[in-house]
């Protein structure tokens, strides 16, 4: 089995705790972090990992913009409530529509495409075009609004 990117395991972590918090309270989003990197992960993890610390900005970020995320999310899903969309398919692409947004640094075919692999593993092929769809339409919206 190929070796993760780091970025990649990031992006995978951020995901499995935003499910958590999908049907947990969470009261300390660091807590949960290292209890993740001690516990939960099916191999330990170090405090200093680069991936945990990806994985950490990916999470602050769709918590902290999720608000903004999920109106961003619900005009580009046509035909689809984000209170009926599966816990990870939402989750994926609240990662993916927050590269899209907020991470300059991340080229737009990449955050898709690391969305992609994310509903490849974690929900199959089906779920891997819904979201694709879904941040095609993201993008196309975010470049046509900075052409305005």
């Amino acid at each position: 089995m190929p070796k993760l990117s780091v970025r990649r395991k990031g992006r995978e972590i951020a995901l499995q705790i935003l499910y958590q918090c999908d049907w947990n309270t969470i009261e300390n989003i660091d807590k949960v972090i290292m209890e993740y990197a001690t516990v939960l992960a099916s191999e330990a993890i170090s405090e200093d990992d680069p991936a945990l610390a990806f994985g950490q900005t990916r999470l602050q970020g769709v918590l902290t913009h999720k608000a903004e995320i999920d109106s961003i999310l619900k005009k580009n899903a046509k035909h689809w409530r984000l209170d009926r969309m599966a816990s990870v398919d939402k989750n994926i692409l609240r990662i993916g529509a927050f590269e899209l947004c907020y991470c300059p640094d991340i080229p737009p075919k990449v955050a898709i495409n690391e969305a992609l692999e994310l509903a490849k593993k974690f929900c199959g092929e089906e779920s891997s075009a819904f979201v694709n769809g879904i941040l095609d339409a993201v993008l196309r919206h975010k470049e046509g609004a900075g052409k305005a």
